[in-house]
């Protein structure tokens, strides 16, 4: 699945950042049953005013299944940061954390926290304390994934590296971005050296274990976003007795995450995605999606969208503001960028369409530049620098280096052409590829999913009716994976459950978590309604989402 995983505001400059202070260990309070002290979040110790916010450290072992590797007196570990928000009667309900993770992989838990905790706990009820983290390798956790020793390294090579390449044209290119993937590739070896070797999902998955221990929690509870169903479906798997409430919400097929290659079934509803946004906005009519006043029709409409961009190739749109605020806008920064990632959140539509319809219209880029390339409404389209976990838990999970099929380029091309041409967005997935077959960092990790996993309680599975990353069928596939479990699809457009407001939904997962609830059989909820894609006053903030994006996400 593609790098670019949703949009969290970076929230990571005040004070979250891996070069964050995290190992420091200060006195902090401790609960009955617990062995970690929690001290007040460094940037506040309340959300909303009324939450209490409390953070933590844990150490825990570089490689979970073989102590051996682990140094003579266990000196090599990871530090994985913990954030929690606690519930106003969780200590009356014994305490129980329900675990979050925002996807990814290399989304930020400490980040998911300040930007949607408070919005979790008012779902889940004030019954349970939310406990997230940076996974291993991820951002405030350290050692922190990163394959050059400073961003200007790699900046440096990625300019020599990827600059002379053709990005769309994957014959051309191929033998640049072979060669590139082969430095990139020896850099994260050599960066991370031998605790790069042990990032990956099943040790993350032990890693939970470690976290429930140090809370005196035996059982999981847990809600996983995106990747975070790799991660939930893997816990579930390799822990099913602690499995005791899972939701996975917005689910990647796991089969396809450690077995396979390629992404391409996570591609199957991504146009179907487009095509809503175009549909929704000639249905809203040009008063409130101003793009509508250029087509009659959703077929014409799509039509001059595709050759409006697929025009920014040859010649990107040059903007001038003044002699401080100018540049180009290309192909990507348009298509990948800003519409690829409004297809997360239908929230994101309207702010998307009136950036377009000056470009379109005139070919005129500036409103989109203002709104999406200014650094100061950038921030909000990329996410906190997740460094290079992504590419790093990925390729360590799944199928990849010498073990991967396609010996040369000239074999890779027509192998990454099928992968990726069942979407009109799948030449952004081509450079990843050629990463995956050069990786050469040792694969530690020989887990494989299993069908038939019964749990000590049943998982409880939500997608929405067309995700543009983690399609229908996916979550379909782990509900016949997991003895037991319920599928709940919410009708709409968008990435995991929260891009569809739903009263059904939200009682479903209530009763869940409060008393192991499940529905008797697989439903369909419909969205809390009125649901408006193009609203009469359209924000240009660009609504997210708590999932974490930075391109496709799993």
């Amino acid at each position: 699945m593609r790098a670019l995983a949703l949009l969290i505001i970076c929230l990571v400059a005040v004070g979250l950042a891996h070069n964050s202070t995290s190992d420091e260990h200060t006195e902090g309070q401790k609960y009955h049953g617990e062995s970690l002290a929690w001290t007040p979040c460094p940037v506040s110790p309340t959300l909303d005013g009324d939450h209490q916010l409390e953070c933590s450290n844990l150490l825990v072992p570089m490689d979970q299944f073989n102590a051996s590797n682990n140094g003579f007196n266990n000196e090599k570990h990871f530090n994985i940061s913990l954030i929690r928000l606690r519930g106003k009667n969780a200590t009356a309900n014994g305490n129980i954390n329900i675990l979050l993770n925002p996807g990814g992989p290399g989304g930020s838990g400490m980040s998911l926290m300040y930007r949607w905790g408070v919005d979790i706990s008012q779902v889940v009820g004030e019954n349970f304390n939310l406990l997230s983290f940076d996974p291993r390798g991820v951002n405030a956790s350290t050692p922190y994934v990163k394959c050059y020793p400073t961003p200007s390294n790699k900046t440096q090579a990625s300019q020599n590296s990827w600059t002379r390449t053709d990005p769309y044209n994957l014959t051309e290119s191929s033998g640049n971005w072979w060669a590139s993937s082969i430095i990139y590739s020896q850099a994260c070896k050599q960066t991370m050296g031998e605790h790069g070797e042990y990032i990956n999902t099943p040790q993350t998955a032990a890693d939970m274990n470690s976290i429930l221990d140090a809370v005196g929690q035996e059982d999981l509870y847990y809600w996983g976003f995106s990747y975070g169903t790799i991660l939930g479906q893997t816990y579930a798997t390799m822990y099913p007795e602690r499995a005791r409430r899972v939701i996975i919400d917005g689910v990647a097929n796991e089969f396809d995450w450690f077995t396979n290659w390629s992404d391409r079934e996570s591609n199957d509803d991504t146009d179907k995605v487009f095509e809503g946004f175009v549909d929704e906005c000639i249905k809203a009519g040009n008063q409130t999606c101003p793009l509508a006043q250029l087509a009659e029709t959703k077929e014409e409409l799509t039509e001059k969208l595709i050759s409006t961009i697929w025009a920014l190739r040859e010649e990107p749109a040059p903007v001038y503001v003044n002699n401080t605020v100018s540049g180009l806008v290309g192909f990507s920064d348009v298509w990948n960028n800003a519409v690829f990632n409004a297809l997360y959140s239908p929230l994101r539509w309207a702010p998307l369409a009136t950036a377009l319809t000056p470009l379109v219209q005139t070919g005129n880029a500036t409103a989109f530049f203002l709104h999406y390339m200014l650094p100061s409404t950038a921030q909000s389209y990329n996410d906190y620098d997740e460094g290079d976990a992504n590419d790093y838990i990925r390729y360590n999970d799944g199928v990849s280096g010498p073990a991967l099929s396609p010996a040369t380029p000239e074999e890779l091309i027509p192998a990454a052409l099928e992968a990726s041409n069942n979407t009109i967005f799948g030449s952004q997935q081509w450079p990843g590829y050629f990463n995956r077959r050069s990786w050469a960092v040792r694969k530690t990790t020989d887990f494989v999913p299993e069908r038939g996993v019964r749990t000590a309680h049943p998982l409880l599975i939500l997608s929405t009716t067309y995700d543009p990353v983690c399609p229908l069928i996916s979550a379909r596939s782990a509900n016949d994976a997991f003895v037991g479990s319920r599928l709940v699809e919410v009708q709409g457009y968008g990435h995991c459950s929260l891009a569809v407001p739903s009263n059904c939904v939200n009682d479903i997962v209530r009763q869940y978590f409060v008393e192991g609830v499940l529905p008797e059989s697989n439903v369909v909820c419909g969205p809390k309604l009125p649901l408006p894609y193009f609203p009469a006053e359209n924000s240009t903030t660009g609504a997210t989402s708590p999932v974490h994006t930075t391109g496709q996400a799993s």
